[in-house]
């Protein structure tokens, strides 16, 4: 397993307009292409103004396949068109990060239906 860690800096005061967006209509979307999502955190305490996004995939060839068929989607394509409009975000940085032969790992399960994949 790889886990894909994306660190996203916005303008001050976008945060939440972007989460709200995010919620309602990117994460339907990548759900049902990307399909483990580990979770979206916030920053509190720190670098203010910032996200950090958590997918898992089997591989890179994995996560190749998957993010091309999202790419693909014309749900995709009018969500992040409307994001790049917001003008939120500063800074993005992607890690592809595998885990260490000692290191623990969550089981991550995927969703088994479409209702489960839409939480």
């Amino acid at each position: 397993m790889i886990i894909e860690h994306r660190t996203y800096t916005f303008r001050p005061g976008t945060v939440d307009g972007w989460m709200e967006k995010y919620r309602s209509q990117g994460l339907p979307v990548q759900k049902r292409h990307l399909n483990r999502f580990v979770g979206l955190w916030q920053s509190e305490i720190g670098r203010l103004h910032t996200t950090i996004l958590v997918w898992a995939y089997d591989s890179l060839a994995d996560r190749e396949a998957r993010r091309a068929a999202m790419y693909a989607d014309p749900a995709w394509k009018e969500f992040i068109a409307s994001v790049w409009a917001l003008d939120a975000i500063t800074s993005q940085d992607v890690m592809i990060m595998a885990p260490a032969d000692f290191s623990p790992t969550p089981k991550i399960i995927p969703p088994t239906t479409r209702e489960e994949q839409l939480k």
